[in-house]
């Protein structure tokens, strides 16, 4: 059985919200649990649990549905860990500093085989600076990179990198290309993935020296990447291609863009059926339909972002995550193992 070590008292709705989620995926799809964290609080939230049950909206905004899950009959451990990370602290510094904090612990049990893979919702930077120190890069890989999920009409699209990198060369941008076709295609499910350079146009010749010279490389080497060539901001909804390759600081503002976007236009919209009475009429009869859309785009039904390249599998998820997300991200960590995706990323290179 998959072991999934979670970081408990990681993201701004710790420990309730991340343990409820942790042992919902756990009874869901069947894998053993490590939570991290501070074995008391870790405790009362689980005997909570196990008495009342917890309330997720389940991905439909304004629809609560209560969910019971008795932890007792779980494969579940707790690791103590006396220190939290905070997302104001630097990084490196606190990973130093803080060496009994629930991420690193959290990163230890990867790293000692106690769990196969891990879920953490709090520091981004402190679970990506915890993984690169404590399991160490695949083989061949320069740096590893955040493979973020985005909604399309058809299936998510693979961002990377989406801020692991902000200063990123074509070789490492290439690389990136590889691991992101492997997960579009053995966690995501799409057959040949596409993939595309994030440019300010299609030509080839258009953008900086890091995107021209990233699609010189991938354009060397389509026998064995399926490269579309560069596809602009405005495309990247459009179904032309299933990765995105990019470097950390331009991925993680177009993601922050789009996750900003989303959310105004959902405020707009809610705001203009309220505005007077036939609207109103008109919201509550398009509910139905603005639910199911909000369930297609919910960055909760991603579950988290892979951290690609690093010897083990660490799923990084939303600071502000809830159950619902939390549960997501075990499925997506326990198909990452199952796929055995690190083995295929280091096989591409041999």
């Amino acid at each position: 059985m998959t072991r999934i070590a979670v970081d408990a008292m990681g993201g701004d709705n710790a420990p309730y919200e991340i343990v409820a989620g942790a042992i919902w995926g756990a009874k869901d799809y069947n894998v053993g649990l490590e939570l991290v964290g501070k074995p008391d609080e870790i405790q009362q939230v689980l005997d909570d649990i196990k008495e009342n049950g917890f309330r997720s909206d389940c991905g439909r905004a304004g629809h609560l549905h209560k969910i019971e899950v008795d932890y007792t009959k779980l494969d579940i451990k707790i690791t103590p860990a006396s220190e939290v990370i905070e997302m104001g602290e630097a990084p490196g510094a606190a990973i130093r500093r803080k060496k009994d904090s629930s991420i690193v612990k959290t990163v230890e049990a990867v790293a000692t085989g106690s769990s196969d893979a891990l879920v953490a919702a709090g520091s981004t930077g402190a679970a990506m600076a915890s993984s690169l120190f404590g399991l160490g890069r695949l083989p061949g890989i320069i740096r590893p990179a955040i493979a973020a999920t985005m909604p399309t009409m058809n299936k998510p699209l693979v961002l990377i990198d989406a801020g692991a990198n902000s200063n990123s060369t074509p070789e490492m941008l290439h690389q990136f290309a590889v691991m992101g076709a492997i997960f579009s295609k053995d966690v995501i499910g799409v057959e040949n993935p596409r993939v595309g350079v994030l440019n300010i146009g299609e030509e080839a010749g258009k953008g900086n020296e890091l995107a021209k010279n990233t699609f010189n490389l991938l354009e060397e080497c389509k026998d064995r990447i399926n490269f579309v060539g560069n596809v602009e901001g405005k495309e990247l909804f459009s179904n032309i291609c299933d990765v995105v390759v990019c470097d950390g600081f331009v991925g993680n503002v177009a993601l922050k863009v789009t996750e900003g976007t989303g959310a105004v236009l959902f405020k707009m919209i809610k705001h203009e059926f309220k505005s007077d009475f036939i609207g109103m009429i008109l919201g509550w009869l398009a509910k139905p339909f603005f639910r199911r859309i909000y369930a297609r785009t919910n960055y909760e039904e991603f579950g988290g972002a892979l951290l690609l390249g690093v010897k083990g599998i660490t799923v990084i998820s939303h600071g502000r995550s809830k159950a619902y997300a939390i549960k997501n991200a075990v499925r997506v960590a326990n198909e990452a193992v199952a796929k055995g995706m690190n083995a295929k990323i280091t096989g591409f290179y041999e």
